[in-house]
């Protein structure tokens, strides 16, 4: 009598990727034992390769008859993770810092989980984003977020004057000046009525700030 058996199905195991620094455990299934190719044991976990491999397993059933089957490792490499370009703003001034690249994000000083973090920082500061992809890959970029004072804007002292006196007014610690009530900054004006005036500074940041002068 001659009996035939059945080549065993021997499995692999699902493709799978991972990161660099991942380890990575391969695991035979159909026979009773295995014998994998490039220095892999079998359930035992190793290394990453440097590069996408293809694995091949040879499995042996209980009657001695052998099978194989192939599974590929590939490398995902970190992620190319931005958290934006930098920004400079004046103090007071809300952010919006917005990370890419990866599919979950995680930001350091308090911000925490979140891909879009709105902001409204008193002081510069560098932002970290550690980005995560799906496959536990994780990439990080920075972000720094300068942040400019008000200028000290000044509208001059408090003036009385008679009625029909020119009056003229100029602001300091800014670059340029507006003032309301149709007033020019240095330029002369006739007063007429008792008055507050407010000029509005700014500076060559591009920050703003106010002063007020009464004139009497």
């Amino acid at each position: 009598i001659v009996t035939i058996n059945n080549l065993p199905v021997i499995s692999a195991g699902l493709d799978q990727t991972v990161c660099p620094v991942e380890m990575v455990t391969l695991n035979g299934a159909g026979g009773v034992s295995y014998v994998w190719d490039n220095g892999v044991t079998d359930g035992t976990p190793f290394a990453a390769p440097a590069a996408n491999t293809t694995y091949t397993v040879v499995g042996t059933d209980a009657n001695g008859c052998v099978g194989t089957d192939q599974m590929t490792v590939t490398i995902s490499t970190s992620p190319p993770v931005n958290a934006g370009p930098d920004q400079t703003v004046c103090i007071g001034t809300p952010v919006t810092l917005t990370g890419a690249g990866a599919d979950t994000y995680s930001w350091d000083n308090g911000l925490g989980i979140g891909q879009v973090q709105n902001i409204n920082p008193l002081v510069t500061t560098t932002y970290v984003l550690e980005g995560t992809t799906l496959s536990g890959c994780i990439g990080t970029d920075t972000v720094v977020v300068t942040v400019n004072p008000l200028p000290v804007v000044g509208a001059g002292i408090d003036q009385s004057v008679c009625e029909g006196a020119s009056v003229t007014l100029s602001g300091t610690g800014a670059v340029n000046y507006a003032w309301d009530n149709g007033i020019t900054d240095g330029t002369p004006f006739i007063a007429m009525l008792s008055q507050t005036y407010t000029v509005t500074g700014t500076d060559a940041n591009g920050c703003v700030n106010t002063d007020q002068v009464n004139v009497t």
